[in-house]
């Protein structure tokens, strides 16, 4: 599975109500099931805030990928986003990791809202 198939399965995988069908690709069906401003959105920074709030470690998941990773329990060293950036086809420098973190976490929210996430607009801007 993608890094960001990863991140989508932890997020979207806590709001769902039913079990998806084996195989299925998040990236591909959650948009038809649910559409952006639709009933069936799923609220990604409510998800994502309850999550924090039950770890131990503090984590500013809303500006930093690293912490964003950490927050799902998934590897977050510079070679998976370096995966990522691959994925999302980041065109920067992928030597400037700060530049690249940056970029990573703002391709992700967007992405999760093109996905049927509701986002919040200032963590997509």
């Amino acid at each position: 599975m993608s890094v960001f198939g990863k991140i989508m399965s932890s997020i979207f995988g806590k709001a769902s109500a039913t079990p998806a069908a084996p195989g299925a690709k998040p990236s591909s069906t959650a948009t038809a099931a649910a559409p952006a401003g639709s009933a069936g959105e799923v609220d990604v920074a409510g998800i994502l805030t309850q999550l924090a709030v039950e770890k131990k470690e503090k984590l500013d998941w809303q500006k930093s990928i690293v912490d964003l990773m950490k927050l799902l329990d998934l590897d977050s060293s510079l070679s998976a986003r370096k995966e990522l950036a691959q994925e999302l086809q980041y065109s920067g420098d992928m030597n400037d990791s700060a530049s690249m973190n940056v970029w990573l976490h703002k391709q992700v929210m967007r992405k999760l809202a093109e996905n049927g996430g509701k986002v919040p607009e200032e963590l997509k801007a």
